[in-house]
């Protein structure tokens, strides 16, 4: 008899051995953290160490993921860039908390970060758009993101169209824009050998970052 697929994935197992974190080798800020450990996976080639998961909830309190990419952080918060009327826009609109996660396989690593979420400015969004390849530019006009479309003809149509409108110089959409989450608390998660993983979190309500060692 062929063994479930099921009872396959349950005796998936892995050692995580590579790494440890401790409260002495981290950093008291975790801002300076995650640049530690982000330059650490671009410096290791891991596959898209700028992917990261968002995490938001719509009114009906139904909680959604995706995956989008880092573009910019510092002392302010964490950046990625969207169309504003897409799921994730909207509900971002409806409950301002959101939720992103960072996920490095390789370094057997986690980075996790809640906080609120706001937009950039146009200023931030107008350069960061002017900076992309002009395919994409023309992308952000000719996707209706997240709505239902007919077939993929739409978005060739509408990409032709957008092209032949604006040739190499299509400004902004105005539905188009950055968003800057600004963390109230990060996690970072180092795997360790035994089920006995490394947590570290980091929590504010406005003043210095408290670090607290949570349970695996």
């Amino acid at each position: 008899m062929t063994t479930p697929l099921s009872s396959q994935i349950a005796d998936l197992r892995k050692s995580y051995e590579r790494a440890e974190l401790s409260e002495d080798a981290s950093r008291s800020d975790p801002l300076q953290q995650f640049d530690q450990w982000l330059n650490e996976a671009i410096a290791a080639q891991v596959p898209e160490p700028n992917a990261m998961t968002l995490a938001t909830v719509a009114g009906d309190m139904r909680p959604s993921t995706r995956i989008v990419l880092i573009k910019g952080y510092d002392e302010r918060g964490i950046v990625w860039f969207t169309n504003y009327d897409s799921r994730k826009g909207r509900q971002i609109a409806g409950n301002p908390f959101a939720a992103l996660q960072f996920h490095w396989v390789e370094l057997e690593r986690v980075v996790r970060i809640e906080g609120r979420v706001e937009k950039v400015s146009d200023e931030e969004s107008d350069a960061y758009f002017k900076s992309r390849p002009l395919d994409s530019r023309i992308g952000a006009w000719a996707s209706p993101q997240s709505q239902v479309i007919a077939s993929r003809n739409v978005l060739v149509t509408n990409a032709a169209k957008y092209g032949a409108k604006f040739m190499l110089n299509p400004p902004r959409p105005p539905h188009w824009g950055g968003f800057r989450l600004v963390p109230d608390r990060w996690e970072f998660w180092q795997g360790r050998k035994s089920r006995l993983h490394d947590r570290l979190s980091y929590r504010t309500d406005g003043g210095d970052w408290i670090r607290e060692r949570l349970a695996p």
